[in-house]
């Protein structure tokens, strides 16, 4: 004798049936790009961090005020280190970032490993801020990084050398982009992050 399931059985297999996807899509979605929808463009690239397997979505910086800097390890430019650690340090309380990017595409003076160049980093300059995996930034070159093909396209110029600098605004768009002769304690560079920081000094 067959037994019929009463009524609230069967609308509960049925929202068992359908829910699964519905779920997952809102998982995915809540998972998704936090970028806001003005920094979308600009962020929306995901890097490891340097010498980890560790993945990051460049839009966990947005409203953000943000510097990228392609760096090299072997340049003549290399001590700049020392004035974007003061950088980041002075800054990086009221919303400021800096994102740094090793290549080789200049002279090879990017040559090592990325333990070497987070070792070296660290050590010789105490660099804090978050750097990357090494990338191709130069224009012409095979695998360029897409982020660096963005960024050229927003500013109109590619990186000429090491240690060039791109400021981007807390809302995602390009504010400058400064060649690597320009140093990080530069009076443009200071005015303009004063300027653009999205949280205002404390005076306690």
């Amino acid at each position: 004798m067959k037994h019929a399931l009463p009524l609230t059985a069967i609308l509960l297999l049925a929202m068992l049936t359908l829910s699964p996807y519905s779920t997952a899509n809102n998982e995915t979605n809540q998972q998704g790009s936090a970028c806001s929808a003005t920094s979308t463009q600009a962020l929306n690239y995901s890097f490891l961090l340097l010498g980890t397997e560790q993945p990051i979505n460049l839009c966990d910086y947005d409203g953000k005020l943000i510097m990228v800097v392609n760096t090299a390890s072997k340049c003549a430019f290399t001590p700049q280190y020392d004035g974007l650690e003061a950088l980041y340090t002075r800054y990086k309380d009221r919303g400021f970032v800096i994102l740094g990017f090793p290549s080789n595409d200049f002279a090879g003076q990017e040559p090592g490993t990325e333990k070497q160049i987070k070792d070296f980093c660290q050590l010789t300059y105490g660099v804090n801020f978050p750097m990357f995996e090494k990338v191709h930034v130069r224009q012409g070159v095979d695998n360029i990084s897409p982020f660096y093909q963005q960024l050229a396209k927003m500013s109109g110029e590619y990186p000429g050398w090491n240690f060039h600098k791109y400021l981007i605004s807390a809302d995602g768009h390009l504010l400058a982009s400064f060649k690597s002769h320009i140093t990080p304690n530069d009076a443009a560079i200071i005015n303009l992050i004063e300027q653009n920081l999205p949280t205002v000094a404390s005076h306690e």
